[in-house]
């Protein structure tokens, strides 16, 4: 498998998908309060950040590490928005936004809406709460027990790959 440099382009890269809001209606109300955050990017660090795992207990977690600048991310999020709407009444999906400005990181919501909020983390505080401070990206899977089961270290290639790992290690 290639890796892609985080500053590159690709000429194949997945377009980024809408987010059907009537495929969200009914979700858990955990689930539901991360819905009514789309996209938004939220303060309070690593702290704010392991309040909401607490909260989340008892349903599986997909968190992705992106930055606006890095290609791999760009190239994979059209994966996370697919699969975020597509299991929104079963699984949580949360954001960090590392390393970035916030203008940027905007933008590049707007380019690329999910059906969850991203937490900023100019320092790296929050990627370092699951081990990710070293790759963009950077995809950790908590089981519904709220334990660390997994971290991949890197982009997807895929949309394929993310869900067999989401199946395999988010339960």
């Amino acid at each position: 498998m290639a890796l892609t440099a985080c500053g590159s382009s690709s000429d194949d890269q997945p377009e980024s998908a809408a987010v059907d809001s009537a495929r969200l209606t009914g979700a858990p109300a955990p689930l539901a309060d991360l819905h009514s955050q789309a996209s938004r990017l939220l303060d309070g660090g690593a702290d704010a950040f392991e309040r909401r795992l607490e909260a989340l207990r008892g349903y599986p977690v997909v968190v992705n590490k992106w930055a606006s600048w890095c290609g791999p991310c760009r190239y994979e999020f059209p994966f996370l928005q697919k699969q975020a709407v597509k299991r929104a009444k079963r699984v949580a999906f949360i954001g960090v936004n590392s390393d970035d400005n916030d203008d940027a990181a905007k933008k590049f919501l707007r380019d690329f809406p999910v059906p969850f909020p991203s937490y900023k983390d100019p320092r790296l505080e929050v990627a370092a709460v699951f081990n990710a401070v070293q790759a963009f990206p950077s995809t950790a899977f908590y089981d519904s027990k709220g334990e660390l089961a997994y971290v991949h270290q890197g982009g997807y290639s895929s949309e394929a790959k993310l869900a067999a790992d989401i199946e395999r290690y988010a339960r």
